[in-house]
């Protein structure tokens, strides 16, 4: 069985997936590679506020990074595992349930 405190975790990152921006800006980044908010804003079409909370709320979670360069700051995915999750995620949903029986 899965421990009480890792089950909590993973509920608290599902959680943080149940956000349609928070999913587009997730790939946005995973095919980008890194962007600041406003081309993110751009890119998601959201505003800047909206995508500025989300981006919080993922790098408290640790799904996201950012790094300073003078005035800006730039997002990316924080590891590999992140790209793979929603890989798998996206082949789930377009997996046929019929054609594994």
């Amino acid at each position: 069985m899965i421990p009480d405190e890792e089950a909590h975790q993973l509920t608290e990152l599902f959680r943080l997936l149940g956000d349609p921006t928070r999913v587009r800006i997730l790939y946005a980044l995973a095919e980008v590679g890194e962007l600041c908010v406003c081309d993110i804003a751009a890119v998601v079409d959201a505003p800047e506020t909206s995508v500025s909370h989300a981006l919080r709320l993922l790098r408290a979670s640790g799904v996201v990074r950012n790094r300073k360069s003078g005035r800006m700051v730039y997002y990316s995915l924080d590891d590999v595992h992140v790209r793979m999750l929603l890989d798998v995620s996206a082949e789930h949903l377009r997996h046929d349930p019929a054609s594994s029986r």
